[in-house]
């Protein structure tokens, strides 16, 4: 088959050829969208769901579509630990000149947008941008440049939110990887989206993550678990699965048989980014059209083959030796969701004494509660990975 024409594109955040199994999550913001023009402001939208499920993919689509429809998007990927917080913060700093900039031009509205653009200069996260004084509405005062990010981050909602209602548009704030958001940024967020909703402000939180985010959302504000639509975003069932890989494959001139194609969809387990590799390599592998049950089964070892390579050691390679061992003794109990204490237990130790591998492991997004005294891998395919791996 012509390489060239091949449809498929696994990577983070990329399109794929065929977006299948997530009209609920696309038909929930629409609604959200066509109510804020009508300035019927609703919640905001958090998707959740563990690596390799779209999540980043569907967020970019979303994004998209408020765009098209007149909303002020700005993206963000949050990062964790102290250099992630300061180049997160700078980086919304950075956006919000880029978008508000970007929107004046697509709407023509200079007048409009410039006094916004010189708040957004002097918009100060404590990251050392500056404070700036800013003259709007005849008025000279430091607006969203204090350093105090509560009121920063308020002021600044606040002055776009009131120059965008009405034109029956609104500003969302598109944010992956949420649950690495530095917690006095996140609960700023929060607090100004809580009081958005109370002032009727058009702004708002759509936000990505792993399934803890819910959790963190709701230490850092206890109203938090109320004030967004939440989705769970999984691995696509049957029919979707097989649509993603066989629409793709027949637009352009190619085919499929029933069985191969069953062979795909069972080893991907039904996860987009699986699905992407597999029908990148079959593809790749197949001499003619349409595909067979040989094309299938050699189509899965070299798209393993390509996980192993770079899905999964992206997160393995990062560990520390004795992350490593929980991770093993957590692939070697067989279990979905496994005991804390077994796990422990496993790699020879009590569950208060791997305690602080355990909270490591989950601060690094490699792990994560389900519920209290269990825990599961955030990727995945990720046990049979380790269980792959030579024994030293």
């Amino acid at each position: 088959m012509d390489r060239e024409l091949n449809p498929f594109k696994p990577g983070s955040g990329l399109r794929p050829p065929a977006l299948e199994g997530r009209d609920e999550q696309i038909d929930s913001f629409d609604l959200l969208v066509a109510r804020s023009k009508r300035r019927n402001y609703d919640r905001g939208l958090i998707l959740t769901g563990l690596r390799g499920v779209g999540k980043t993919t569907l967020l970019n689509t979303l994004a998209d579509h408020a765009d098209r429809q007149g909303w002020l998007t700005i993206g963000l990927e949050a990062r964790p630990n102290d250099a992630g917080t300061s180049a997160v913060r700078a980086k919304l700093a950075q956006e919000l000149t880029v978008g508000l900039r970007r929107y004046s031009r697509t709407h023509r509205i200079h007048q409009l947008i410039d006094p916004l653009l010189e708040i957004a200069r002097g918009f100060s996260l404590g990251v050392g941008l500056g404070p700036a004084s800013v003259t709007l509405g005849g008025s000279s005062r430091a607006l969203a440049a204090s350093g105090d990010i509560d009121l920063d981050v308020e002021e600044l909602v606040e002055a776009i939110a009131t120059a965008l209602k009405p034109r029956g548009s609104a500003f969302g704030l598109f944010i992956d990887e949420m649950q690495d958001l530095d917690s006095d940024l996140l609960s700023a967020l929060l607090a100004v989206a809580h009081r958005a909703g109370q002032r009727e402000w058009p702004f708002f939180i759509i936000g990505a993550g792993l399934p803890n985010l819910p959790a963190v959302l709701a230490e850092a504000r206890s109203y938090a678990e109320r004030q967004f639509l939440y989705s769970t975003i999984g691995p696509l069932p049957k029919p979707a699965a097989e649509a993603a890989l066989a629409d793709p494959i027949r637009r352009v001139g190619g085919d499929i048989t029933p069985t191969a194609l069953d062979i795909l969809v069972t080893a991907s387990g039904g996860y987009p980014y699986f699905l992407q590799e597999f029908g990148k390599a079959i593809w790749n592998v197949a001499a003619d059209s349409p595909f067979d049950d040989d094309d299938a089964h050699l189509a899965v070892e070299v798209g393993r083959t390509h996980l192993d390579e770079g899905f999964f050691p992206s997160r393995w390679t990062r560990t520390t030796e004795r992350e490593r061992r929980y991770l093993t003794a957590l692939a070697n109990t067989g279990l979905e969701q496994a005991p804390s204490g077994q796990v422990a237990a496993l790699m020879g130790s009590t569950a208060n004494g791997a305690s602080d591998v355990r909270n490591s492991a989950i601060k690094k997004g490699l792990i994560w509660a389900p519920e209290h005294g269990r825990i599961a891998f955030t990727v995945p395919g990720m046990a049979d990975f380790i269980r792959r791996q030579p024994v030293d």
